[in-house]
């Protein structure tokens, strides 16, 4: 029988529902002033509100039928506001926090507005704009997160043609918020190791419920984009976006890639809607196309300093696997992924039509050549954020503008370049007009008719990414049933689970690993020089406990007196060193470009490149960004200091290593001095001190090859896995990918016959 409900919220709006027999439950603001339509025994949301049932309105028809058809219905200005995709955007938007707002042109802290109402930007470009894909960072709780949802779904489904919004969200599950790229990360949601630490498992069948369990709360969050997995292969050690792959090795990317794609976006029986979509589907977008992970020298284009990808080792084509063989071919009834993204870099030399060397997402030869035609691909192609903005006069600013290779055109010219190259959305673009102008560039240029085909195919993959997820029936949540599903106990069991299958036991002398609970334990504290974020935001000096030692109190007695202790336990980082550009050097009549060091103590690139491969030949800009010679200085020295003391001060007793690794380290400045080394992706104390005491057994395998020195990362190629020369430890073990021990030793098993070199 069918049947309605109506819903009172503590949000402004009322939530009915009207539920078909067989069919989909329909949801629906009454104050948006969409009606229900009922025909053959059946209901409908009159989302335009003409009085009849359209094509795009029915939910008996395939998403593919509707979104033609709706898209044949928008004007210009509707497909242009579709195209966008908005700026981040925190919920409540505290001014403390990285992207502020204001409500009713007061700071939230002053206007006395609920965290769930939306703000006077999320308001305009909602109306004036006609964005409907919002990607969301923090949010303050799940129920916030629903009501917030509810009320962008409201004004939405009442604005022009009731198209809802695809809220989206990058990772948000791992167990740092501080991490870059992690803005969601941390607070009521299950959490689980980086994508690297899904990596070190070495089975795609954990990546896999990953997915299932990401979805799930993601879809309780009110998001239906993922910007995710990042699947680049990451040959180049010192790339700060290492720890946001699946490490360099293109098999175990692709494996894991098609797992993450298939448990984001599969809906299985009556949570199915059409072809595998459904209710717990996630769109999936994948990054970043062709690879962004050989940029010269480790350095990231979210800089202008980092902005060539270079291939000396001729081996562009393996950093397509991922893509080609993975997100693009999966095992599931979905088949590919629905987005991706280009990468910010210029892929220097690799243009074999037209010779362009331009960001990614402005080439037509990598999105409409090789993506499109070559390979098949007819999903969304999204850009990254902030590619169509200026420039800014510094070459370390990660908010800059990032036009590489098409600095000189004008922003509404970046549009019509991109939509002439094959993209269909604007990353970190609220603004309606450059798209409409670069509409009209192309209407002089084609004519009108081409040019409104041109907006209706990519108005068409759009809306399919959105009919698949079942919005336009019900985009609404019920508050209280996401407090539910968001971080329930079975999810965060899952996360947790993973969490202990990615630690990797490096090293274990003389099996003093496991140590049985209620030794006494040292743990020295840690000191964070001041420095900055990775906004560019200064951070304060600070000495503090590197874990909860109240955790650790429920396995050791904790003494802050080496004499005392039984063993000490000694927490570092991955060496950090900045991103290869040094704003003083540059003042100073040098080319501004300096070394990024995976070692602790101060390092010189004696062995670096005299002429570098890519370089801009503009004036304000450098052609040669050698930095040969060149000394840099790691932010975190003093891990290794803290290392090496705890030697001193536990004497012949043990000192044991737990170190967060976000990049290969050059770990031969303590390993001789330490008789155990556990390495994590990311994890909850209780996770590691499960493993510390035997509760668990570490299983976890390298997803990256560990350097023996500098010199071996300054002579491996940018482009190429599996070149460098690894560590050997004091006990003979090389730390080489797919290198992991448990109590017995050094671990030989499935995965490694499948994966190992």
């Amino acid at each position: 029988m069918n049947q309605r409900e109506t819903i009172n919220t503590k949000s402004l709006h009322t939530i009915s529902y009207v539920s078909n027999k067989g069919g989909p439950t329909l949801g629906y603001s009454p104050d948006s002033g969409v009606q229900i339509l009922e025909q053959d025994g059946l209901f409908f949301k009159d989302l335009n509100r003409n009085g009849k049932l359209d094509k795009y309105e029915d939910w008996r028809l395939t998403p593919q039928e509707r979104a033609e058809d709706l898209a044949s219905q928008m004007s210009i200005e509707q497909i242009a506001g579709l195209m966008l995709y908005s700026r981040h955007q925190s919920i409540p938007a505290l001014s403390s926090s990285w992207f502020s707002g204001t409500y009713n042109g007061k700071s939230y802290e002053e206007s006395g507005a609920k965290p769930w109402e939306l703000t006077d930007e999320q308001l305009a470009f909602l109306a004036q704009d006609h964005l409907r894909h919002i990607l969301v960072t923090t949010v303050e709780s799940p129920e916030i997160a629903a009501l917030w949802n509810n009320q962008v779904q409201a004004f939405a489904e009442g604005t022009g043609l009731g198209i809802p919004a695809n809220n989206s969200s990058d990772p948000r599950h791992g167990s740092d918020s501080n991490s870059e790229f992690n803005a969601g990360a941390g607070g009521q949601i299950s959490m689980w190791p980086e994508t690297l630490g899904l990596a070190a498992t070495f089975d795609p069948k954990i990546t896999y419920r990953f997915g299932q369990v990401a979805s799930r709360e993601y879809r309780a969050l009110g998001l239906g984009t993922a910007l995710s997995p990042q699947i680049d292969i990451a040959t180049d050690p010192r790339w700060f976006r290492f720890n946001g792959t699946f490490g360099e090795d293109s098999k175990l990317s692709a494996d894991m890639a098609k797992a993450y794609v298939d448990g984001f976006q599969s809906s299985e029986d009556d949570r199915e809607v059409n072809e595998g979509w459904g209710y717990d589907s996630v769109n999936a977008m994948v990054k970043h196309w062709p690879g962004g992970g050989s940029g010269e020298g480790g350095r990231d284009a979210h800089y202008a300093c980092g902005k060539y990808a270079v291939y000396p080792g001729g081996n562009f084509d393996e950093h397509l696997i991922p893509f080609t063989e993975g997100a693009f071919k999966l095992d599931g009834p979905t088949k590919q992924a629905s987005a991706v993204m280009p990468y910010y870099t210029i892929s220097t030399d690799q243009d074999q039509l037209n010779g362009e060397n331009v960001g990614n997402s402005y080439s037509s030869y990598l999105i409409t050549d090789l993506l499109r035609e070559k390979y098949g691909y007819d999903g969304v192609v999204c850009t990254d954020w902030l590619i169509t903005a200026d420039e800014s006069d510094s070459k370390d600013s990660f908010l800059s503008g990032k036009p590489w290779g098409v600095e000189g055109m004008s922003v509404a010219e970046r549009h019509y370049k991109l939509l002439m190259a094959g993209v269909d959305q604007f990353g970190g673009n609220n603004e309606m007009e450059p798209v409409l102008e670069a509409y009209r560039m192309g209407v002089a240029e084609h004519g009108e008719v081409w040019m409104r085909n041109r907006f209706e195919r990519s108005a068409v993959r759009l809306l399919l990414n959105i009919f698949r997820l079942g919005l336009f029936e019900n985009p609404y949540l019920k508050p209280e049933e996401s407090a539910l599903i968001v971080g329930n106990p079975e999810f965060m069991q899952s996360g947790y689970e993973a969490q202990l299958k990615s630690i990797v036991l490096l090293k274990n002398k003389n099996r003093v690993l496991p140590l049985a609970a209620k030794q006494t334990v040292y743990v020295p504290k840690r000191y964070t020089p001041a420095g900055k974020d990775w906004f560019g935001n200064p951070t304060p000096e600070k000495t503090e406990y590197p874990v909860n030692l109240d955790v650790v109190s429920k396995y050791y007695h904790v003494t802050d007196q080496p004499e005392k202790a039984d063993f000490a336990l000694v927490f570092i980082s991955s060496p950090k060193s900045g991103v290869g550009f040094s704003q003083e050097d540059s003042e100073q009549g040098g080319n501004g470009y300096v070394p990024i060091s995976l070692q602790y103590r101060p390092y010189t690139a004696e062995h670096a490149r005299e002429q570098s491969l890519a370089g801009d030949a503009r004036d304000n800009d450098v052609l040669n960004r050698s930095y040969k010679g060149k000394t840099v200085v790691t932010h975190n020295e003093s891990d290794l200091d803290r290392v090496l003391e705890a030697r001193k001060l536990m004497k012949d007793k043990p000192v044991i290593v737990s170190m967060l690794l976000s990049n290969p380290s050059v770990v031969a400045e303590f390993e001789g001095e330490v008789d155990a080394i556990l390495v994590n992706f990311g994890l909850q104390d209780q996770a590691l001190m499960e493993v510390l005491t035997g509760a668990e057994e570490p299983s976890g395998l390298l997803p990256v090859q560990m350097p023996s020195g500098m010199q071996t990362v300054e002579e491996q190629l940018e482009d190429v896995a599996h070149d460098m020369e690894c560590h050997a430890d004091s006990e003979g073990n090389v730390y080489d990918f797919a290198f992991g021990m448990n109590w017995n030793g050094v671990i030989e098993d499935e995965r490694t016959k499948n994966y190992r070199k």
